[in-house]
């Protein structure tokens, strides 16, 4: 069971934590399939090699038995993790400056109430925290049972104090989102983009859409399973405003994970693609050759046309490249998504997400369809 918004330390946000517990909680993992050693990407984006770069002392960094290792044989082979050093470090910088700024926000107001910032806090998170009563911890359990290991009794304690972070955290993006009103407010840090191409991959959405969501995913991944129900709550939301992108990024030790892309692709090949998607992380543990071609069958696709692109690999090339295209765009595990070339990593929550969704409306002046539905 995770009780803790804290289980997704690399895409939250950290407005109560201090300078230090920021920096470590940045360096915790992400829920997300980890590729393992670093392969062969393609030439790394200067931007991105440019720090690691400036180390080396010349082009050519090793001779063995007269053949010459330089420092673009050394950057090829390790472009995703130059990547994302690279969007580690802009992260950090992120999310330390929004810190910063709602501490500078807490000052203003403490000081216009000619109070301390503790005294503020109190009064406006602490004590309208209030309590968690046995009821609403109660109510909690037994909507959740499902996924929490333990009887009410040993958790009680714990499911109060998840609650109780919850309602402090709800409580402080409210005073802050007041305070931004109130104290003009201007964040001029350019917002880091990766340029990430569709490359003619399956999608839905207008072409048109104010947002585009390239995800890179591995139908065998247990994360990329996870975050599903989010992608389709971020659909029905935002409708029309949203288009999302599909490629494939199969993982070596995903047993399955590569004839499930070519599966993929060759459903797509009929029209189906998205029929295929959803029955295959209907059950993920059901991905051999077999149970795919038998997932093709129960869709209604021609059977002989499928199982020989299946069995020929007619897709493998057009994975690879795709695998290739998430490595020079930082990918180094299952799901990550690029939101207007926003990097999103690993199964995070719903609000993440739409967050980040928000903020690109805004700047494109678009209302989000689910804030004219409530």
């Amino acid at each position: 069971m995770k009780l803790s918004s804290s289980a997704h330390p690399a895409a939250g946000r950290p407005s109560a934590l201090p300078v230090l517990a920021l920096l470590a909680a940045l360096g915790l993992a992400v829920p997300a399939c980890a590729a393992g050693a670093p392969s062969a990407a393609g030439d790394a984006p200067k931007a991105q090699a440019s720090a690691a770069a400036s180390e080396l002392p010349s082009d050519t960094l090793a001779e063995v038995a007269g053949q010459k290792i330089t420092r673009a044989d050394v950057e090829k082979l390790v472009a995703s993790q130059l990547a994302k050093i690279q969007r580690e470090r802009k992260t950090l910088i992120e999310k330390g400056l929004d810190y910063l700024i709602e501490q500078k926000l807490l000052e203003a107001e403490a000081a216009a109430r000619k109070v301390s910032v503790d005294a503020l806090i109190k009064a406006e998170i602490d004590d309208k925290a209030g309590q968690i009563s046995d009821e609403d911890a109660k109510a909690y359990y037994d909507a959740n049972k499902a996924r929490i290991n333990g009887n009410y009794d040993t958790m009680a304690t714990r499911i109060k104090q998840y609650l109780s972070q919850q309602k402090r955290e709800e409580l402080r993006d409210q005073l802050v989102e007041s305070l931004r009103a109130k104290y003009p407010t201007k964040n001029l840090l350019p917002v880091d983009r990766v340029a990430v191409a569709e490359a003619g991959s399956p999608a839905k959405g207008p072409s048109d859409a104010p947002v585009t969501v390239i995800e890179f995913s591995d139908f065998e991944c247990p994360f990329c399973g996870r975050i599903e129900p989010t992608l389709a709550k971020i659909e029905k939301n935002y409708g029309d405003q949203i288009r999302f992108v599909f490629r494939q990024f199969p993982l070596s030790f995903h047993p399955h994970a590569q004839k499930a892309a070519e599966a993929s692709l060759c459903a797509d090949e009929q029209g189906k693609f998205w029929e295929m998607y959803d029955a295959m992380f209907a059950d993920q543990h059901a991905l051999g050759v077999e149970q795919l071609k038998s997932k093709a069958a129960s869709l209604g696709l021609d059977a002989d046309k499928f199982n020989a692109c299946l069995d020929g690999g007619k897709f493998n090339s057009r994975i690879q490249a795709d695998i290739a295209d998430g490595q020079k765009a930082g990918v180094g595990g299952t799901p990550a998504l690029f939101v207007n070339g926003r990097f999103i990593n690993g199964a995070v929550p719903y609000d993440d997400i739409a967050k980040v969704i928000d903020e690109e409306l805004a700047r494109k002046g678009v209302t989000p369809r689910k804030a004219e539905a409530e």
